[in-house]
């Protein structure tokens, strides 16, 4: 087995290989140039897309050449797989401005690597120019109709009672497998990379380029998708998705995310999205195992992933803002120190008003979200679970101004995961508009 096969199966990132004898010789005999899709839905990636971006660094660790290949053209159609209902299609300058953004945020990935220039290409280069007639003839009688709709993707949408797949959204699979012609011609790109959902599109296009190339070999290879061991879905938290967009994803938020790792999934995570090695990951699996308060897999995990998508000097500054802010000494930082470290932390505008009126400890934690209610707000009290300013908290009262550190801020908390900030400002606060009951 080549060394980048045997890697891809120790992390659990090998799922499906169109050949995988053929490619184990292949890689054997050199590098390989491999690419990986990514539809510009947002404006910004977010953590479900990371593994991918994680596979093209590892690919290009062993010496191959990676593409990340931006779908200015497919985004405008939008892929079933996975999704139980058809996408909105996105208007072309929305479209535009999620190309730029996507496109920047890989670049600055793959350089991380290997130092040098990303390839990164745009598939809307060549979808956005091909006659609609041509593409039929050349590429469309190509294809089986009866194979398509036994496709995962297809067939699932179709046997969903009261969905219905558009032919645009059927299409997407021509599509997928024409860019992987185009990139084959044009880079010598041999091996396309996805996720488990891809397996239908990618399969396609491994059949196409031989159809179209005189039996010219191309492979395929699918990882598992990323999923909680809990059965929830990855990458979402209580607030939605978790970007990798500083503007859209604070670094403190996206360190928190990963912080917050339950034991069981650390040691999978710490092997799909950082550089480990075996014999690290296994000992921090040991270190999980024999003493799982000191959650030091989770801080190596939030520490790696952090730096590599926001830099070593903002996953510091998160891991120093959640020791500070998860202190009981928290009210001991100077004024300086405190901005920073709220910096990054989710926040509420509250008004002297709000205090004079008797906010209480109870409505600010509902007021910032670290509850759901006032009852929960409560029985959180009761168990000892809710900080202000680092300190815990057993019962509902009113706040005043020795609770606002600096004459500026209130942090409140919930447990280890649950931080925010009142900021008191000039502004109507929380528009109470009567004073606070108490209970």
């Amino acid at each position: 087995m080549s060394s980048f096969l045997h890697e891809l199966t120790w992390r659990g990132l090998l799922h499906q290989v169109t050949d995988r004898d053929g490619l184990g010789e292949r890689l054997e005999q050199g590098p390989i140039v491999a690419y990986i899709g990514f539809d510009p839905t947002a404006g910004s990636l977010h953590v479900g897309h990371l593994q991918q971006l994680c596979l093209l660094r590892l690919l290009a660790r062993h010496g191959s050449r990676p593409i990340a290949l931006v779908g200015g053209g497919t985004g405008m159609i939008g892929d079933p797989s996975g999704k139980s209902e058809e996408r909105n299609l996105l208007p072309p300058e929305t479209l535009l401005a999620n190309r730029e953004a996507i496109a920047g945020q890989i670049s600055r990935l793959l350089e991380a690597e290997d130092g040098g220039e990303a390839l990164i290409a745009d598939n809307f280069e060549w979808l956005g120019k091909v006659a609609l007639i041509e593409f039929l003839r050349e590429v469309g009688k190509l294809f089986s109709v009866n194979e398509m709709i036994r496709k995962d993707s297809v067939r699932t949408r179709l046997e969903r009672q009261g969905e219905s797949l558009s032919f645009t959204e059927f299409s997407y699979m021509l599509l997928q497998a024409w860019d992987f012609v185009q990139l084959y011609d044009r880079y010598g790109c041999e091996l396309q990379l996805g996720g488990s959902d891809q397996w239908g599109n990618i399969s396609e296009g491994v059949s196409l380029i031989r159809r179209m190339r005189n039996g010219a070999v191309a492979y395929g290879v699918t990882s598992p998708l990323v999923t909680k061991s809990d059965g929830t879905k990855f990458g979402k938290t209580e607030s939605g998705a978790v970007w990798l967009d500083p503007a859209r994803t604070s670094p403190y938020e996206f360190h928190q995310f990963w912080l917050r790792t339950p034991d069981s999934d650390v040691a999978s995570y710490l092997r799909r999205f950082t550089v480990l090695d075996e014999k690290e990951i296994a000992a921090l699996e040991i270190q999980v195992a024999d003493e799982p308060e000191r959650r030091l897999a989770q801080r190596v995990l939030a520490d790696a992933v952090t730096t590599l998508v926001h830099g070593e000097e903002e996953a510091k500054k998160a891991a120093a803002a959640a020791k500070a802010l998860f202190s009981a000494s928290l009210g001991d930082l100077d004024a300086s120190s405190l901005a920073a470290v709220v910096a990054d932390v989710p926040s509420t505008p509250i008004s002297t008003a709000d205090l004079e009126r008797g906010l209480s400890v109870v409505d600010l934690a509902v007021a910032c979200g670290v509850v759901a209610s006032r009852g929960d707000a409560r029985r959180q009290l009761a168990q000892g679970a809710i900080y202000l300013n680092g300190q815990r908290i057993t019962e509902d009262r009113p706040l005043g101004a020795s609770d606002v550190l600096h004459g500026r801020w209130i942090v409140v908390r919930r447990g280890r995961s649950r931080q925010h900030v009142a900021e008191l400002s000039d502004g109507p606060g929380l528009h109470l508009t009567a004073p606070v009951k108490q209970p």
